[in-house]
């Protein structure tokens, strides 16, 4: 049965201190938060459960499953934070105040007895740091030090992890380009580990101990990064307590050019952004644009808070974990690593061979996801 959807606005607002705002406008500024979001709602079919999407940095009504779980009978709701569509500053300990926000009026103000939580791609690890946060709050301040109120949030009863991966800091220690030699000049690069390059002496299949060379050197990079944004975060002085900057070349992986590692259905020489080569050089690359604090909350591989795998060990609600088998965001052990990883008792993991991550041009696997989330939500009572 295919239910008409009623879209509603949903606007969230609440009061925060801070030293100074990350977003222009009326998004967080005058020590308010404002938050946007959009609830799906069947006409005709009441709940007391609201499944929430939300994405530290994208709008997630657009996508397909938010809308196509609404058709099936489900309340959902689409988050926004409250740095939607703008992560050059985002902080992930405030995203985790957004989300609670919005849980708060769902429970306290909407009637729902009951939320589940759904972390696609990047609300993955999101979706597990806000639940791990309000099982065992542990965060106090921000890995810049600056403190935050991370209190009081009220836990989700179930969570599904779809098409996600484990962190935006490990996805970028692993996209990020170890051939770049001079973070001033990205034109300088070593040949060696320049895998766009045609005169890259290292080609597809690649072999085990490349590999290995080019994760290590990617770490490397990345750390060499965020050691720079901590001296340069202790140099700041007087009013300037904030400062941007680029990381060129961030989408930079073997996977996309070796279809053999960490194998799965995925379009060979692909990413989810097209051409791999376009999109290391392109504007919309995973961490191009930064703020210091940004960078250790959300891209930092060895400070982030938002680590999946660290934060699935301090859940225990029920958990659901999908991998789409043709995800070619998503590396494919990914889903897999926070099932086993969750301290959940009751936890699930499959598979929707040949998926893609947007389920674009698969009306007929994105609705096979839809019945795995409603039948596995169904056997837990999520549904009423």
């Amino acid at each position: 049965m295919s239910f008409e959807v009623a879209p509603e606005w949903v606007h969230v607002q609440y009061q925060e201190s801070a030293k100074f705002t990350e977003v222009y406008g009326f998004a967080g500024s005058q020590g308010t938060v404002n938050c946007e979001g959009v609830r799906f709602v069947p006409k005709g079919k009441p709940s007391r459960t609201l499944a929430v999407f939300m994405h530290p940095s994208s709008t997630l009504q657009l996508l397909p499953m938010p809308q196509a779980l609404a058709k099936a009978g489900l309340h959902v709701l689409c988050a926004g934070s409250r740095f939607a569509r703008n992560d050059t500053p985002l902080i992930m300990e405030k995203v985790l105040l957004d989300l609670g926000a919005y849980v708060r009026r769902a429970k306290e103000q909407l009637g729902y007895e009951k939320v589940v939580l759904c972390g696609w791609s990047g609300g993955g690890s999101l979706a597990l740091f806000y639940q791990s946060q309000a099982e065992r709050p542990s965060v106090t301040a921000t890995p810049a030090g600056d403190p935050v109120e991370i209190q009081n949030l009220i836990p989700a009863d179930g969570m599904i992890f779809q098409a996600a991966h484990l962190s935006r800091a490990r996805m970028l220690s692993e996209w990020i380009d170890p051939s770049v030699v001079d973070e001033a000049n990205p034109d300088e690069r070593d040949l060696e580990l320049d895998i766009y390059n045609a005169k890259c002496p290292n080609q597809p299949p690649y072999s085990r101990q490349f590999i290995e060379r080019f994760r290590s050197a990617q770490l490397s990079r990345m750390r060499r990064r965020t050691q720079w944004v901590k001296e340069t975060l202790e140099k700041l002085k007087g009013d300037e307590l904030e400062r941007g900057f680029v990381t060129y070349r961030t989408m930079c992986d073997v996977r996309f050019m070796d279809s053999a590692v960490d194998p799965n259905d995925r379009k060979p020489r692909w990413c989810y952004l097209g051409r791999p080569e376009t999109a290391n050089t392109g504007p919309v690359g995973i961490g191009r644009f930064s703020t210091l604090r940004a960078w250790l909350s959300q891209w930092s591989v060895d400070d982030s808070n938002a680590d999946g795998p660290k934060c699935a060990r301090s859940i225990s609600v029920p958990l659901l974990a999908i991998e789409n088998s043709a995800d070619d965001a998503v590396p494919q052990p990914h889903a897999r690593i926070i099932h086993d990883a969750a301290g959940s008792r009751d936890k699930t993991f499959r598979v929707v061979q040949g998926a893609t991550h947007y389920y674009q041009g698969q009306p007929e696997l994105l609705q096979q996801a839809v019945e795995v989330c409603v039948g596995w939500m169904a056997k837990r009572n999520l549904l009423d």
